[in-house]
């Protein structure tokens, strides 16, 4: 599934992927509507069918993640509102064991999320998860989503990478398309980010997994990789 013995660099998504989606899926579609619907003395289900709609229009471009965007387009504190619901962020199963067995193999680990900042932030404050990989990267900070083929490239300037020895692992497709598309070497899907919804089919072409404890036995028997990497 994963050729560990080849790799130098792990790119890492957030959502979904380390963390439990249902933050973020319970976030936009139960709480932002049920708190506009507050706010403009609306009925919160005709609030939900107005606004999904508006959010789901911006999907795959930077605008889907943007807090500012969303707290200007709505007048809402988009921040604060997700700090509301902050308990609900947390680990998804075995990804502690899963960043710890990086950190001994040697491998170099960088988060590469579409999160914006502020939200990055919260989310880190309530996880500690900069304390477990080598570095964190916004596709904020290059203005443009992971999405893009061109995120890819821009992305070497910010965390310097060798394609054919790098592994991305995401629960997005289209996220791991474009990866594949700008020659990443390996690519693994997650097929359960939200723990509370049913997995997703698997990719015709890009394996995929449920939980890292599928791939935890093979990276253990990985050999460290020399010191001064």
């Amino acid at each position: 599934m994963v050729d560990w013995s080849s790799l130098e660099t792990v790119f890492l998504d957030m959502d979904g992927t380390l963390l439990d989606l249902h933050f973020d899926n319970h976030f936009w579609l139960e709480h932002l509507p049920a708190r506009y619907a507050e706010q403009h003395d609306l009925h919160p289900q005709d609030t939900r069918d107005w606004l999904i709609p508006m959010i789901m229009a911006e999907r795959g471009s930077l605008n889907w993640y943007c807090t500012d965007y969303w707290s200007e387009r709505l007048s809402l504190d988009i921040t604060s509102l997700k700090a509301e619901v902050g308990d609900r962020i947390g680990y998804r199963p075995h990804v502690t064991d899963f960043l710890d067995a990086l950190r001994a193999s040697g491998l170099r680990s960088v988060i590469v999320t579409n999160c914006h900042p502020d939200p990055l932030a919260l989310k880190l404050r309530r996880t500690g998860l900069e304390a477990r990989v080598d570095d964190i990267v916004s596709s904020h900070r290059l203005g443009k989503p992971k999405e893009n083929p061109e995120f890819w490239q821009d992305l070497q300037g910010l965390a310097p990478y060798r394609a054919e020895t790098t592994l991305m692992v995401d629960d997005s497709f289209p996220v791991l398309e474009s990866a594949r598309s700008a020659g990443i070497a390996q690519c693994l899907a997650v097929l359960a980010p939200d723990s509370q919804q049913q997995a997703r089919t698997r990719h015709r072409e890009i394996p995929g997994i449920h939980h890292f404890d599928e791939v935890l036995p093979a990276l253990r028997k990985r050999s460290p990789l020399p010191s001064g990497r």
